[in-house]
């Protein structure tokens, strides 16, 4: 429950009505921000602290404990406001599609994290996910390498239930994955992983991954040749449905 905010609305004479009439979303939305505590948007989070003459820290202080690097902080706004996000992952889960289990794994593998740093860094990725739960979350189509869907990440039934929970997310009509068969020779996939963001203005952003940190790509030329690799790989996946087919049978394969 959120108390500071619900003080607030009693010292502001807002109610939930009046405040999501104001900051642009449904009544029930700021009924969620109170009783949940759930954390708004950004935009929303602006909008509403100026509406009630509050800091955004004061109502909403998770805010500034950030956890994750600072090198990822633009994305994860661009990733949090976005229309659609189209991501292809020739290694490994989409960190928005992972399980906790699964993450950890990555993390740990990944070995230029100090232990300490771990959970940390797995927190922030596993709070990213909220955005595929919000009221009106980005379309995500995600295209994997099949290599992902075997690779032995966390052990069996790590793995197992990996694709479990990957099949099952499936479900939601804004999540759609397509597999690219092992069958398929060179494709633009080999180049590595990337994801390209269309934003509430339908305007786009790029996201490139490397050992040390990531990229995000603004400059035109950039991103018409991601959209070009994302035409290509996309091209070469199966269906979704197909796709869902092949993830359950190799996620009983782990089992």
């Amino acid at each position: 429950m959120n108390d500071a905010l619900r003080a607030a609305l009693n010292e502001t004479g807002y109610t939930t009505e009046s405040l999501a009439e104001r900051v642009g979303v449904d009544p029930k939305t700021v009924g969620r921000w109170l009783s949940e505590g759930r954390i708004p948007h950004a935009r929303h989070r602006v909008a509403a602290a100026e509406a009630l003459r509050r800091d955004i820290v004061d109502i909403w202080p998770d805010t500034s404990r950030r956890r994750e690097p600072v090198w990822f902080r633009p994305w994860q706004e661009i990733e949090r406001d976005a229309l659609s996000l189209r991501s292809f992952e020739s290694a490994v889960v989409p960190g928005l599609l992972q399980t906790e289990s699964y993450a950890r794994a990555v993390l740990l593998g990944a070995g230029t994290l100090p232990r300490g740093e771990v959970d940390r860094h797995l927190a922030a990725r596993l709070a990213r996910q909220s955005v595929l739960k919000r009221d009106d979350p980005p379309q995500l189509t995600v295209v994997l390498d099949e290599t992902v869907l075997h690779r032995p990440v966390g052990g069996r039934q790590t793995m197992h239930e990996q694709l479990l929970t990957l099949a099952e997310a499936c479900d939601q009509p804004h999540v759609r994955v397509h597999v690219v068969p092992a069958t398929v020779g060179e494709y633009a996939g080999l180049n590595g992983p990337f994801v390209i963001a269309t934003n509430p203005d339908h305007r786009m952003a790029g996201y490139l991954d490397n050992q040390l940190q990531g990229q995000v790509v603004s400059d035109l030329d950039d991103l018409a040749a991601m959209m070009a690799a994302w035409e290509n790989v996309r091209g070469e996946a199966l269906s979704h449905w197909q796709s869902v087919d092949l993830i359950t049978k190799v996620a009983q394969a782990w089992n």
